[in-house]
């Protein structure tokens, strides 16, 4: 799997995801390898698209056709500054992956020390949410080549996440989990409320 995540400010939340409906009505029917995506727009007005696509080739490909960079014109009108965009060929899975059915998501911007990969991230996160987190419903870890690692998170709501969050782990998961945050350095949380799923 690869995964491409963009950000950036946008002038309208509404007017923004109205360009991403047109992209699922026109443009994704033929839309090459592509796998599912997941946006929304966070409360100080990013928005957050994490593409999936069946590799790199094929999402390379997808970037190519011309109907695809005719939408692009549209949606890069949108934002009113810098776009930013995190291509991810290391990329892991928890539980199911994404889920259209979530009604929170929560995505996790960090950067990797290196020492740990997507697998190394997501396996351990798969544990915790099976044992102790039934307001998960999957997950996965995407890490771009400059080290910056995304976790995306698909919960059933955010009250039901909420609630969970502030439970307290076994000691032994906390300890394994904070030596992987340790890893990661500074997180910044990315909360999409009214999160757009489609695959």
């Amino acid at each position: 799997m690869f995964v491409q995540v963009i950000r950036g400010a946008v002038r309208s939340e509404d007017d923004a995801m109205a360009v991403f409906e047109r992209w699922l009505e026109e443009v994704r029917p033929d839309a090459v390898g592509y796998l599912g995506t997941t946006a929304g727009v966070t409360d100080d007005g990013e928005l957050v698209v994490v593409a999936r696509f069946a590799s790199e080739d094929e999402a390379r490909r997808n970037s190519g056709r011309p109907e695809q960079g005719a939408w692009w014109e549209q949606m890069e009108q949108q934002f009113t500054g810098e776009v930013r965009f995190y291509d991810c060929a290391d990329v892991a899975t928890f539980l199911d992956g994404g889920d259209d059915e979530a009604g929170f998501v929560q995505v996790m911007q960090s950067s990797s020390d290196g020492s740990l990969g997507a697998a190394d991230l997501a396996a351990p996160a798969g544990d915790v949410v099976s044992a102790y987190r039934p307001d998960v419903l999957g997950g996965l870890v995407a890490i771009a080549d400059d080290g910056t690692a995304f976790q995306v998170v698909y919960f059933t709501s955010e009250e039901e996440a909420r609630a969970a969050e502030a439970q307290e782990m076994p000691p032994e998961v906390g300890e394994d989990m904070e030596r992987i945050m340790r890893g990661l350095g500074d997180i910044t949380y990315l909360d999409l409320h009214a999160p757009r799923t489609a695959s």
